[in-house]
């Protein structure tokens, strides 16, 4: 059974003088344990996916399902992380990464144990009681994500969390997201306009049209786990990346 699925969801936004169709006809499901991209152009509506998915807008039509069940609508079911690290700033690092437990009923004193525990292992310890902004940039980001894994819902949703990060940071957070992720396998939807992106991290992934976004193609990744950067070298790799790019390409000149 899928741990998320989404079933022929539409949505238009209705403005004044028009209605603006965004999704089409949207079915896709991630499995436990499962780690799924979606990529498409600019505009095609990913991040209006998510905020259906949330819970915090309903859809014009179609379902969300969340471990058997219908939950179209439904808040606080998903753990989210989005394309800034969106720290509270007069929260300290360890405060940040506990916020999503106390929100859940966790009490503070035992969220704040859970992230005292965690932040040495992504490479965080010593600065437990530091604020937001003495972090660099790929720093905030590993916060943002560990207040996402340590949030009591096992489905995580990450809105291109590296698009604003140099290549080289970039790449590192890549690796590390993939090191973290292994040792937990908690299920994810992860959203990135990066064809690289895509392959390097995922088992699956859903290519999207342009607005109103249906989906083009599925593709099943090939490479085993635990995958490393070198399989960015691989011939396959480039195939894959050439025949997702031709397919973004043809959506963008049609």
């Amino acid at each position: 059974m899928s741990k998320l699925e989404l079933k022929g969801i539409h949505h238009t936004f209705t403005g004044k003088k028009q209605q603006v169709p965004v999704l089409s006809d949207i079915s896709l499901h991630v499995k436990e344990g499962e780690f799924v991209s979606i990529i498409g152009p600019s505009g095609s509506g990913k991040s209006t996916l998510f905020h259906i998915i949330g819970g915090l807008i309903a859809p014009s039509s179609g379902e969300v399902w969340l471990d058997g069940l219908s939950v179209t609508g439904s808040k606080g079911l998903i753990s989210y992380m989005p394309q800034q690290s969106a720290l509270f700033p007069w929260r300290s690092i360890e405060a940040n990464v506990a916020l999503a437990q106390e929100v859940a009923g966790v009490s503070r004193a035992d969220a704040l144990d859970k992230a005292r525990e965690w932040l040495p292992k992504v490479g965080l310890g010593g600065y437990e009681h530091e604020l937001p902004h003495v972090l660099s940039g790929g720093m905030q980001q590993r916060v943002s994500f560990l207040r996402a894994l340590l949030s009591p819902q096992e489905v995580m949703c990450l809105d291109e969390p590296f698009g604003s990060l140099d290549a080289l940071t970039r790449q590192a957070m890549q690796s590390w997201l993939l090191n973290i992720w292994e040792q937990n396998k908690r299920s994810i939807l992860f959203v990135t306009h990066s064809i690289e992106e895509a392959i390097f991290l995922s088992d699956r992934i859903y290519v999207l049209s342009s607005k109103p976004a249906q989906v083009l193609e599925q593709f099943v990744v090939p490479f085993d786990r635990p995958r490393h950067e070198k399989v960015m070298t691989d011939p396959e790799f480039h195939e894959l990346r050439q025949h997702i790019q031709g397919l973004l390409r043809q959506e963008i000149l049609s």
